[in-house]
């Protein structure tokens, strides 16, 4: 037991190394120690120390990634940076002016925040450069304008040949970049495997072996299945794992698009296509992975199923460890093996799904949600796993490159599929409104700095007032969940930080020994960035203490531990009383996400029940049906990290978290449906339905929007529940002889139920909207602690 867990630790390990953080922080910190070793050995080290804050915030911006738009991806940072670092320089005389300044430009800093992902780093990076203009030594009497514009010169040096140098590194890592992005989505998808395994049949996961089991770190990105979702969900193990099985999609979405962004990007070449052909392979896996929860609940309660769900869900936890070789194949650059003989597994499954199929019309009365056999319904998902093991089969055999990937529809149109990469006005305008959570947190910060920079006039020591708006910046974040994160970690941190830099400033090393130093802080504090903040804090600290003391050209060697803990605390503490000024809880955004929800669900199902994507000669239907698939699984991948974040949140002002639940299960429900139905569609391709199938699929695709896209009024209290559908109406007409075949009864059942849960999804959505209405009436409440924030 310990070597499994001593070699699963080393596995970890290897995959935390071996990851796009890591190669990113690396590539940035050789940059650093290029640009700032190239001015050191020509203007000295002062000039040197200059130029690296210009290459520190610039860095900031500098993430893996798509080739096109990188250039102006990064410009806005020391476009901004270099400016304001000149004008804090001219500020050291007027304090009152300088905290100004300070108060002002963190507050246009974080309006960026309104350009989201793309939008927060230049968001940080001009803060950042205001701070680190305060940690420039002032300058002897009458020589402040010079000073000011001398530093300033070789921080734009240091900046543009940084970001000359970042674009170059870009292009030539393009590639093994897009082979980590998929490695991670691959890791991210054995994860979503193994949580559907544990659904299968969750009492007896523990026996298996599943309960508990990860996928070493699950592929890095699944911090959001691993805190807290599932502790809001009530019931049993089914009911927790279903929490758990969502959250895992919703990291999974979020994986997908990040390496959509540079994955699909210009898949022209051979190598990229195969890449490209593994992330479209993923995500039919991901469709019939969703396919699979259908019907689990009637299978689990017959006892005579047990056999077969214990061989099923085994199957499933072999493929996931299929998947977890190939993505340790793809990091270590090797050719990963071909796929293991699993015929014992699969022979279960391919003996069921080869059974006579029950003539379930024979069965079916007026409405079509009828109960079906429980052999049946274990049929149908034996043939879905055996699915699953065919496409696993295909995606190493892409890995291996021995089978061509289906690009048909990306090929041509790989730029829809990918966020966009030019600046616009567009997010901007969205700032007009006084509940915008961008233009909040913009007010909220430039408060906290303000704080913040009265705070350290007042302090017996105050010539590293930076630091504490320094921790203020990296504290306080747009949401309370996060800020909770690294409120204790950043103290911690930085004590470790400072207890390494009095180690490397005691040392008194060379001016390329101290560069040194802060090349690797460097890295270390941007490659753990998104990963692991202590590391992040740490290396921070390091970056920080040395830089000053190469500003200050190599003054005393010594500083005061304790004041910089205490700066610290003090800046921690400002960001964390300051999360709840003017704070933008995630109850007043959920409206707008179930909004969205509803109306990519509806686009979803419009597209999958097309009948024109049976006769379609080009590929139109394909891409408006994937275009609308994505939008389905991100809204709802946004609503569920909303709603995750809002679990820390004092209880007075957390949404309704059980209703909230309910509606994300039946989404997934709803997708899992229309996957279903879209598999059965596209096996029968080129064939022409019978008229009753034709009827039945507009039908429901007008009821689904009917329901989704036509919210009816607020009820009154207690009838939600009341109005919540069970069943749905038949269509007038049945099928006749000519239109009996084995995919009418199955069609059938599906549909029906996707009407069914459409009509809960409707009910979910007035509900929700209901309660939501009900707590702004509400009085003002004390906030209460939450759990997380208490300990």
């Amino acid at each position: 037991m310990a070597h499994f867990s001593s070699d699963r630790s080393w596995r970890t390990f290897k995959r935390g190394l071996l990851n796009h953080y890591v190669l990113n922080g690396l590539e940035v910190a050789l940059g650093l120690f290029l640009v700032t070793t190239l001015v050191q050995l020509i203007w000295g080290t002062q000039h040197a120390a200059a130029a690296s804050v210009g290459v520190i915030v610039t860095i900031v911006v500098d993430n893996p990634a798509p080739r096109r738009g990188k250039f102006w991806r990064m410009l806005p940072a020391p476009l901004l940076g270099a400016p304001l670092f000149f004008m804090v320089q001219l500020m050291h005389q007027h304090l009152v002016l300088l905290g100004l300044v300070a108060v002002l430009s963190t507050f246009l800093g974080f309006l960026w925040m309104a350009w989201g992902k793309r939008g927060a780093p230049i968001a940080i990076a001009v803060v950042l450069a205001m701070v680190l203009g305060m940690s420039v030594p002032k300058p002897a009497e009458g020589q402040l304008l010079a000073a000011a514009a001398e530093s300033t010169m070789f921080f734009s040096i240091g900046a543009g040949m940084f970001l000359v140098y970042a674009v170059i590194a870009n292009t030539l890592l393009n590639f093994r970049y897009r082979v980590q992005f998929i490695a991670d989505t691959v890791l991210s998808l054995a994860a979503l495997m193994l949580e559907q395994a544990r659904m299968v049949l969750p009492e007896a996961a523990r026996h298996v072996g599943l309960e508990g089991e990860s996928v070493d770190g699950e592929a890095y990105g699944d911090n959001l299945a691993d805190r807290n979702f599932g502790k809001f969900s009530r019931g049993g193990a089914p009911q927790q794992h279903m929490g758990q099985l969502m959250a895992r999609h919703a990291a999974f979405a979020d994986q997908l698009q990040s390496a959509r962004d540079i994955v699909l990007e210009s898949p022209r070449t051979p190598r990229r296509q195969r890449l490209a052909g593994m992330l479209m392979q993923m995500l039919e896996i991901r469709d019939h992975l969703l396919a699979c929860e259908l019907d689990l609940e009637h299978l689990r309660k017959s006892p005579e199923q047990a056999p077969m769900l214990l061989a099923q869900q085994a199957m499933l936890r072999a493929l996931a460890m299929e998947v977890v070789h190939l993505a340790d194949s793809l990091l270590l650059g090797r050719k990963p093996r071909a796929m293991s003989n699993l015929d014992a597994l699969l022979r279960p499954m391919q003996m069921a799904s080869k059974l006579p199929a029950q003539r379930l019309e024979e069965s079916l009365p007026d409405h079509y949600d009828t109960d079906v056999s429980p052999q049946a319904l274990s049929r149908e998902l034996s043939e879905r796993i055996v699915r699953i093991h065919e496409e696993v089969n295909r995606l190493i055999g892409l890995g291996r490159d021995e089978v061509e990937p289906d690009l048909a529809v990306v090929r041509a149109s790989w730029q829809m599929f990918v966020s966009p990469t030019a600046w616009s006005w567009t997010p901007f305008k969205g700032l007009m409104s006084w509940d915008a959570p961008p233009l909040r947190h913009a007010i909220r910060a430039a408060l906290a700095i303000a704080v913040g920079y009265l705070v350290v006039q007042v302090l017996p020591w105050n010539a590293h007032a930076y630091w504490v708006l320094l921790t203020i910046v990296v504290v306080l974040r747009g949401s309370l969940a996060q800020t909770l994160e690294r409120r204790t970690v950043r103290v911690l941190g930085t004590l470790l930080g400072c207890v390494a830099a009095l180690a490397i400033l005691s040392a008194h090393l060379s001016p390329l020994g101290l560069i040194l130093c802060l090349t690797l802080a460097q890295g270390v504090s941007h490659g753990f960035a998104l990963r692991r903040y202590l590391f992040t804090a740490m290396g921070a600290t390091v970056l920080g203490l040395v830089q000053a003391h190469m500003l200050h050209a190599g003054g005393s060697t010594t500083f005061h531990m304790f004041e910089r803990v205490v700066d610290t605390l003090i800046g921690t503490g400002i960001a964390w009383a300051f999360a709840y000024v003017l704070p933008s809880w995630e109850r007043s955004q959920l409206p707008a996400l179930v909004q969205r929800v509803l109306k990519a669900q509806a686009a979803h199902a419009s597209t999958s029940l097309a009948v024109d994507q049976l006769q379609a000669v080009d590929n139109a239907p394909e891409l408006a049906w994937r275009l609308a698939r994505r939008e389905a699984y991100d809204s709802l991948s946004a609503l569920v990290q909303a709603v995750d974040r809002s679990l820390k949140e004092p209880r007075a002002v957390q949404p309704p978290l059980q209703a909230l639940e309910l509606f994300q299960a039946h989404c997934y429900q709803l997708l899992g449906q229309m996957s279903s139905v879209k598999i059965m569609l596209m096996m029968r391709r080129g064939q022409t339905p019978s008229p009753f199938a034709v009827q039945q699929l507009q039908d429901t695709a007008a009821i689904i929007d009917a329901c989704l896209l036509q919210a009816p009024p607020l009820p009154t209290a207690g009838d939600a529940e009341a109005q919540r559908p069970s069943k749905m109406p038949a269509p007038e007409r049945v099928p006749g002889p000519e239109d009996r075949d084995q995919l009418i009864p199955w069609l059938m059942r599906r549909l029906a139920t996707a009407r069914i849960l459409a009509g809960q999804l409707q009910q979910d959505a007035v509900q929700i909207r209901q309660l939501l209405a009900r707590e702004e009436t509400l009085p003002p409440v004390q906030a209460e602690p939450t759990q997380a924030q208490s300990t």
